[in-house]
């Protein structure tokens, strides 16, 4: 402890605690120079030269924007007391085992990319510390995520995979960074335990990730928030979220605004997570100057009310102080903390890149800067003959792990899936995976009771009183039931039947077209009612938040929670399916490719509200079509029911069935009160979800107009019109799989007759599942003529008036009923 005590009331003090990271010595390099500031410059004197001794050093403290004193003063008085004392052997060989390593990599597998951790190699001590930590504070369980750079070394030297495992990746005939599960070596994931943790106290889960650096970060919190509520109210404590960012990503990429901004959110918290920005001054080629507007790439972190530590890589002991501090911030405030890890990149963006072509400047110095643990163990007086044994040890033993992993005949395993995936599957569809999803009358009428309950003394809205008056009337067969009643008969069905849910998205707990109301307010109190939490006394968690509004970070949240809860039914909705689009990088990389890349399974279900009404080009397409073109190898389930009964059935399909597959699942807007949509309490009842929705009218039929979604409902009215008793209408209630079995049946059902089959659609001509279907129907079919009715392609998937849009839907309706007739 310093002799000086802190003295909170002295204005020199203060200055440096608000202002003196501006001209601490972060850089070990030198590019990052103190930055002069009049305040800080005009101040002398012994309370200036303790300022600068703490605030100026190799660690600037970035806190005295937070609000609240009593996180303030915390801080100060650990930034105030720089008593520490340096375990040196442990040090050295940590940082000797994560350069030598890297140099092991570089001379015998030349020309390969690992994104070396050289230049920052503190990252490994910053990590062992931290997870230390977090152990001696409670922690059973870490979930890290990271991109790239580093993720060898961390491997092997932080999560604990055996050398011979993660060298077996070089050692592969076609080692050309194909790792045998569909992806790059640095993108897998792994499981295990931290080499220091000999009593095998804490697991380490580090988390796949694509190229797109950031989009990580989200799916981490998901995983960790579904892992802590295996723990209850001490889960926070039990499982800690640890991001490492790359410094340009840190500062441009949106997402990681957005994961930010679900810090503290209800319903997103994990308690905190503590993030590393591994900072080399440079984004691939780029300078800092180029990459953020401001002086550090952190800033951004600074809209939340949090500590950010900036510090100098090379200074071991302020490295060490820093990731003692942040963890324990973490547990004592539950929040998130930053640490602005400072140091250089040996090395190109990757080992086959030639920086000097574009700081030729700073490679000169690079190349003269001698490794860490050269520096380190310098300063400590560790003398050659002892780091020269201590470097012998380690590369026999890297020698012995490359041996064995050359007479490797498989590739091993990097992670093992907890228990709870075990009676999960993936892969092909079985026949035995169906399950029988109807529920009887009494049973809904029930569910229904509880559902339209509401306390004594609770004052709700009248409108909101009609709708559980005709909710009720629904789950007693008075009334047909509606899409908003039929998802909350499933979701009640499942939380009592002990099946979790949890279902996000914006505006999702009203619902965006006012149709679920899930949550009661008292108009007077405004306390809330959450009925569907009162199903039964020892019923399944039940979760329904609106989110922040953004699409990727949280549906990334969302599909990271499925991961660590498959027992779950997990939901994100899009307010408007359109809007889906913003988090194309989480569809892309994560939804619809991680099983095939990593082999990870999971039922993750979006909701996205998809129809031609007339309300303009960004309110009208899920964009059927890019779901379509993504899915192969049955990676993905994608559906449209146009039934509130088949919607039912669906849901509760999707979370009784063993097969785990993400669901796409096309909502209607305009159809979710019309009375042709609706159902009544037969249909609930029925056995499972139909991929085909028969034509119930027709016995036999001469031409079939085959369709999907809403489209269904106004050709069975234009039908009607026309008196075509000859036509069938059939819905492809799911695209993908196709279900060419269920689909020949009805054709066959509908007799020798036929002699035309028209694919119908109310997307333009270049979107809808018209490219997807079509040659499959032609197949299928054959030799039953084939055609096609759908609007002209264009650039966007609707028109902006309501008007036109009507009369262009009734002239396709027409010409779908004249190509039949």
């Amino acid at each position: 402890m310093s002799s000086t005590p802190p003295a909170a009331q002295d204005p020199i003090l203060d200055s440096f605690r608000r202002w003196g990271y501006l001209q601490a010595r972060l850089d070990p390099l030198g590019r990052l120079d103190p930055q002069p500031y009049a305040e800080l410059d005009a101040l002398s004197g012994p309370a200036a030269q303790q300022g600068r001794h703490w605030y100026c050093g190799s660690i600037g403290a970035e806190f005295m924007h937070i609000a609240d004193p009593v996180r303030r003063s915390w801080v100060e008085e650990r930034m105030e007391d720089d008593s520490y004392e340096m375990p040196v052997p442990l040090v050295l060989e940590r940082l000797m085992r994560a350069e030598l390593f890297e140099q092991t990599l570089q001379q015998r597998y030349l020309g390969f990319k690992r994104f070396s951790l050289e230049g920052i190699t503190s990252l490994i001590v910053a990590l062992d510390i931290g997870g230390l930590r977090a152990a001696k504070r409670g922690a059973e369980q870490v979930v890290l995520g990271m991109s790239h750079r580093g993720r060898l070394n961390v491997m092997a030297n932080v999560v604990g995979v055996p050398l011979e495992d993660l060298l077996a990746g070089f050692e592969d005939v076609d080692p050309r960074s194909v790792f045998g599960s569909g992806d790059v070596k640095y993108h897998l994931g792994a499981t295990g335990y931290h080499p220091l943790d000999t009593e095998k106290k804490v697991r380490i889960h580090l988390v796949s990730n694509p190229s797109h650096l950031e989009a990580v970060y989200p799916v981490a919190l998901g995983r960790t928030r579904a892992k802590q509520m295996r723990h209850g109210e001490e889960g926070w404590r039990k499982v800690v979220p640890i991001i490492l960012h790359g410094d340009a990503a840190f500062a441009g990429q949106g997402i990681l605004a957005e994961g930010l901004n679900l810090s503290e959110l209800e319903g997103f918290e994990v308690g905190g997570a503590v993030h590393i920005i591994v900072n080399n001054l440079i984004g691939f080629t780029t300078s800092p100057e180029e990459l953020h507007s401001s002086r550090y790439a952190s800033d951004v972190a600074r809209r939340l009310a949090v500590p950010i530590f900036h510090v100098n890589g090379e200074d071991l002991t302020a490295v060490i102080r820093v990731a003692r501090m942040a963890v324990d911030f973490r547990y004592q405030f539950g929040t998130d903390v930053v640490i602005d890890l400072i140091g250089y990149r040996r090395h190109g963006h990757s080992e086959i890149d030639d920086p000097t072509i574009t700081q030729p400047r700073l490679y000169r110095r690079i190349q003269e800067h001698p490794p860490l643990w050269q520096r380190f163990a310098a300063e400590q007086g560790v003398g050659d003959e002892e780091t020269a044994a201590l470097a012998q040890s380690i590369k026999e033993e890297f020698s012995a792990a490359q041996e064995q992993a050359a007479k490797m005949e498989t590739k091993p395993e990097l992670s093992n899936p907890p228990s709870y995936w075990d009676r999960f599957v993936g892969g092909p569809f079985q026949f035995d995976y169906r399950v029988e999803t109807g529920l009887p009358k009494k049973e809904l009428a029930r569910l229904g009771e509880r559902l339209t309950a509401v306390p004594d003394g609770f004052n709700i809205h009248p409108k909101l009183g009609k709708l559980l008056t005709s909710r009720q009337a629904m789950a007693n067969g008075e009334q047909p039931i509606d899409f908003g009643m039929a998802e909350a008969l499933a979701l009640a069905s499942l939380v009592e039947a002990g099946v979790p849910v949890r279902l996000t998205g914006q505006d999702c707990v009203r619902g965006t077209f006012s149709h679920r109301h899930s949550k009661l307010v008292d108009i007077e109190t405004e306390r809330v009612h959450f009925p569907l939490a009162h199903i039964a006394e020892k019923q399944a968690s039940i979760e329904i938040y609106n989110s922040m509004l953004s699409e990727a970070a949280v549906m990334g949240y969302e599909y990271g929670y499925s991961r660590d809860m498959p027992e779950a039914l997990v939901l994100w909705e899009a307010q408007f399916g359109d809007f889906v689009n913003g988090a194309q990088i989480i569809i892309d990389q994560f939804v619809a490719a991680a099983e095939d890349k990593w082999k990870l399974l999971s039922g993750l279900v979006l909701l996205l509200p998809h129809g031609f009404e007339g309300q303009g080009p960004e309110h009208s397409s899920a964009r059927l079509e890019r779901f379509l073109q993504l899915a192969a190898n049955e990676n993905l389930q994608i559906c449209q029911p146009s039934t509130a009964g088949q919607y039912f059935h669906l849901l509760r399909r999707q979370a009784l069935r063993k097969w785990r597959k993400p669901l796409i699942v096309f909502t209607p807007k305009s159809m979710l009160r019309h009375p042709a949509a609706a159902s009544g309490l037969d249909e609930l009842g029925k056995l499972r979800y139909e991929n085909v929705l028969p034509d119930p009218q027709i016995k036999t039929a001469r031409h079939v107009l085959l369709c999907t979604g809403k489209i269904r409902h106004e050709l069975l009215a234009q039908r009607e019109k026309f008196g075509a008793n000859t036509t069938a209408v059939i819905s492809l209630e799911q695209l993908y799989p196709f279900p060419k079995r269920e689909l020949a049946v009805e054709l066959e059902r509908l007799g020798e007759d036929l002699q035309e089959i028209v694919w119908v659609q109310e997307e333009p001509a270049n979107m809808g599942a018209l490219f997807f279907v079509l040659p499959l129907i032609r197949h299928l079919a054959d030799p039953i003529q084939v055609r096609t009715v759908k609007r002209k392609a264009s650039a966007s998937p609707a028109t902006g008036s309501a008007k036109a849009h009507a009369i262009e839907q009734q002239a396709l309706l027409r010409v779908a009923f004249s190509a039949a007739e």
